[in-house]
C-alpha cells in the first residue's frame, strides 16, 4: 500500500519535503527545501540513495534549497519540473553557493578553530560545482501534460499561480490493479495576481496534500495593489519627504513590485523620485520573466506589447556593486529602495534597514511573510528596538505591512481549491503547514 512521509513542511511554513512510497517501493521525493525556521536540524532522515525520483514544484529556496546536498548524499536520479523552474532554481542555488563560499572564506581567515566550524558549516552548504552537477540532472516537462515515468506511474504538472513556473504535482499510480491519484499542491498563488495566471483547479484525485500558509485568514487588502502602493508612496515620499525601504524576495515579489511601479509610472501616478533596485539576483530573475513572457497573464502580456518592458521605467536605477549599495546611505532625497531578503535575514537590505530605523521620516514596508525569529518578524510585531551587527538599534521609522502583494492563496482560495474535489472521490486530505493549526484548522493532519 502506498504511503506519504512528511519530512518537512509539516506544522511549519518552510522546508517542503515529502516522500511518496508506492506499493512496489518506488520512492518519489516531492520538493527538497531548506527549513528556514529550524536551519540547524538534521537535513535528511532517509537515505537519498534509495530515492528513485525527485519532483520539484517551484524554485523558492524553501522548496529547492537542499537539492545539491541530496546529490552529495548519494541521490543519482533526476529532478522533474517546469522549464521556468529550472531557470529560476539555477539562480537560487548558485546564489546560495556564493553565500556559503563567502562565509567559508571568512571563517578560514580566523585560524584552526574557525576551520573546524567551517567544516561543520559545509555539511549544510554546497559549492557552485555541486550546484552545476545537480542542474545537469534536471529535466523539464511541459505543464498540463501527462508525463509517463514508468508502467505504474505518471505525473502531471498543473500551473499553481504562485511563481513563474510553479505547479501542483498530480501523480497517477497503479495499486492492486486499480488506478489511484494523489496531488501535491505545492504553493498556490492568489487569484488576480498582477503578473501570473490564476491557479488551475486540479483533476479529481483520491488524496490531496495541500498547502495552508494562509489557511486561517483572509487577505486583508481590498484595494487594487497599484492604488495601495500609490497611497503609501505619497504618504512616505511626498508628504513626509522620506525614504520607502522595501524588503522583498529577489524571485517573484521584487518582480511584482517593480511591475506595479512601472504601471504607476506609465499612468503618470508615480512621483518624480529615484527608485533603487538593489539586488543583482532580482535583475537576473527579471530576465527569466522576460524569457517566459508567454506564461504570464494576459494583462502583463498586453502591457508588454504597449510598453516593451514589464519592469523598466524612468528613474529606476539598478544597483550592481556593494560600493554602490553602501553609497545609498548618503542619498538624502526622497526615494524608494527595494532589496532582499524579504525577512531581513541577510543580503543588502540589512544595511538599508539599519541606516533608516532611527529615521522617523522613513517607512519600512513589508510585502511578504516573515518567519518567527527574523528581524522582519520582530519589526512587524512592534519591537521598539532590534539587534543588528551586535548593536541595539531603536525603531523610530514607521513599520508598515500589507499582504496585498502576497503570492499565497488565502483561506477562501484554499477552500475553493479543495472543494473542487468531489466528496465521494477524495478519501483524505493533508494540510501542509503549522499556521492552519495556529489560526483554526482547515483540515486535520492525518496519516495515510
Amino acid at each position: 500500500m502506498a504511503s506519504i512521509i512528511f519530512y518537512g513542511g509539516a506544522k511549519q511554513v518552510t522546508g517542503s519535503m515529502y516522500l511518496l512510497v508506492l506499493e512496489d517501493n518506488y520512492k518519489v521525493l516531492i520538493d527538497c527545501g531548506k527549513d528556514l525556521e529550524n536551519p540547524g536540524e538534521e537535513i535528511f532522515d532517509f537515505d537519498p540513495s534509495d530515492l528513485d525520483l525527485v519532483v520539484l514544484t517551484h524554485a523558492h529556496y524553501d522548496h529547492c534549497g537542499n537539492i545539491p546536498l541530496l546529490f552529495r548524499s548519494g541521490y543519482k536520479g533526476q529532478v522533474l519540473c517546469s522549464a521556468p523552474t529550472i531557470a529560476l532554481t539555477e539562480l537560487v542555488l548558485k546564489d546560495s553557493a556564493s553565500i556559503f563560499d563567502i562565509k567559508t572564506q571568512k571563517k578560514k581567515s580566523f585560524g584552526k578553530s574557525a576551520r573546524y566550524k567551517t567544516e561543520m558549516h559545509n555539511e549544510s552548504g554546497y559549492s557552485k560545482g555541486e550546484v552545476e552537477k545537480s542542474l545537469d540532472r534536471f529535466i523539464s516537462i511541459s505543464l498540463n501534460s501527462k508525463f509517463v515515468i514508468n508502467d505504474n506511474l505518471s505525473v502531471t504538472l498543473i500551473p499553481a499561480g504562485h511563481l513563474l513556473g510553479a505547479a501542483s504535482a498530480v501523480f497517477e499510480f497503479k495499486e492492486a490493479d486499480k488506478i489511484k491519484c494523489i496531488a501535491f499542491s505545492g504553493d498556490l498563488g492568489r487569484k488576480s495576481s498582477p503578473l501570473l495566471n490564476d491557479p488551475l483547479p486540479l483533476p479529481h484525485v483520491d488524496y490531496l496534500v495541500c498547502e495552508s500558509t494562509y489557511g486561517g485568514r483572509v487577505h486583508e487588502g481590498k484595494d487594487m495593489p497599484e492604488t495601495l502602493l500609490e497611497k503609501i508612496i505619497y504618504e512616505c515620499c511626498v508628504e513626509k519627504r522620506g525614504r520607502l525601504i522595501v524588503p522583498a524576495f529577489s524571485i517573484g515579489r521584487t518582480q511584482t513590485f517593480l511591475y506595479l511601479l512601472n504601471k504607476l509610472s506609465k499612468e503618470g501616478k508615480l512621483p518624480t523620485l529615484k527608485v533603487f533596485a538593489d539586488s543583482p539576483m532580482a535583475k537576473r530573475t527579471t530576465k527569466v520573466y522576460d524569457e517566459y513572457l508567454d506564461q504570464l497573464n494576459d494583462e502583463a502580456k498586453d502591457f508588454y506589447k504597449v510598453n516593451k518592458s514589464l519592469f523598466d521605467f524612468d528613474n529606476l536605477i539598478q544597483i550592481e556593486t556593494e560600493k554602490e549599495s553602501k553609497s545609498l546611505a548618503n542619498f538624502m532625497e526622497p526615494c524608494i529602495i527595494i532589496a532582499s531578503s524579504g525577512m531581513i535575514t541577510g543580503g543588502r537590505i540589512k544595511s538599508h534597514v539599519r541606516s533608516n530605523l532611527r529615521n522617523a521620516y522613513s517607512t519600512i514596508l513589508f510585502i511578504g511573510y516573515c518567519a518567527e525569529g527574523t528581524i522582519g518578524h520582530k519589526l512587524i510585531n512592534g519591537a521598539k528596538s532590534v539587534r543588528m551587527n551586535k548593536k541595539e538599534i531603536q525603531v523610530h521609522a514607521k513599520i508598515a505591512r500589507t499582504d496585498i502583494f502576497s503570492g499565497h492563496a488565502d483561506a477562501d482560495d484554499l477552500l475553493s481549491f479543495v472543494k473542487h474535489q468531489p466528496k465521494g472521490q477524495l478519501k483524505k486530505s493533508f494540510s501542509r503547514s503549522w499556521r492552519s493549526w495556529q489560526y483554526g484548522s482547515l483540515w486535520q493532519k492525518t496519516e495515510w
